[in-house]
């Protein structure tokens, strides 16, 4: 059965002679969080930018059994979405940004009708997570990891154009009560009927969180990857 991403016999080289990593094989269907674990420096960002067709890579990425160059790779991106975990290198204001992403077509943002006038989802996404407004006219270099983290999450959550959303380690810089936020809406989100967002890959080095958020759990090592049992049992 085909899934709604399939990894298959995925290669990554550190340089010319090492692998990164090799002979990684998974499935991703719909409704599933499937969180990676690993050593630090094992390869879990360069897994998820390969999947999202941002590094070069060895063996077969398909999204709903098509490669991303059958797609065309933009387009691609715009269903299957990487969401660093530090956005700090970005110029100008989150609003900017946003404006930019939205002048395409591919990424018309959904809008959210209010009795004080319209704002965009992405706004509104970041406004539940408590980030006023006004913090979308700051430079991204003048907000703060925890801020800055926030908005670029709210932005890919809000296009909603995303079926997969590729996490990495996306509440690292949060306190609990705001990763607490973050955790219900997304998963309220992968529920929604007028979400399309259908599964999850999300890189965290919490247990705590791993247990809260994960329906499925990958052991990434240099040789390849291993399904665990969930983390909730003995």
């Amino acid at each position: 059965m085909v899934g709604l991403l399939q990894v298959c016999n995925l290669s990554c080289a550190k340089d010319r002679d090492h692998n990164l990593f090799s002979n990684l094989n998974f499935v991703v269907d719909e409704e599933d969080v499937v969180v990676l674990q690993g050593k630090s420096g094992v390869g879990k960002t360069s897994l998820l930018k390969c999947v999202a067709h941002l590094n070069m890579y060895g063996g077969e990425v398909l999204y709903r059994g098509r490669t991303p160059k059958s797609y065309g790779v933009p387009t691609y991106r715009t269903k299957v979405s990487y969401v660093p975990q530090r956005p700090s290198l970005l110029s100008g204001t989150p609003r900017d940004f946003l404006k930019t992403v939205t002048s395409f077509r591919s990424r018309a943002p959904k809008v959210v009708r209010k009795s004080d006038g319209d704002v965009t989802y992405p706004i509104e996404v970041a406004n539940a997570w408590g980030i006023d407004e006004e913090l979308w006219d700051r430079n991204w270099s003048n907000l703060s990891g925890g801020e800055s983290q926030r908005i670029a999450l709210a932005i890919a959550i809000g296009l909603n154009t995303a079926e997969v959303l590729l996490l990495d380690e996306p509440t690292s810089a949060l306190d609990p009560y705001s990763t607490t936020l973050v955790e219900g809406f997304i998963s309220d989100e992968l529920r929604s009927a007028e979400s399309e967002l259908k599964a999850i890959i999300w890189i965290t080095h919490s247990e705590e969180q791993a247990r809260r958020v994960g329906t499925r759990f990958l052991h990434v090592t240099p040789t390849g990857c291993e399904e665990e049992p969930s983390l909730s049992e003995p």
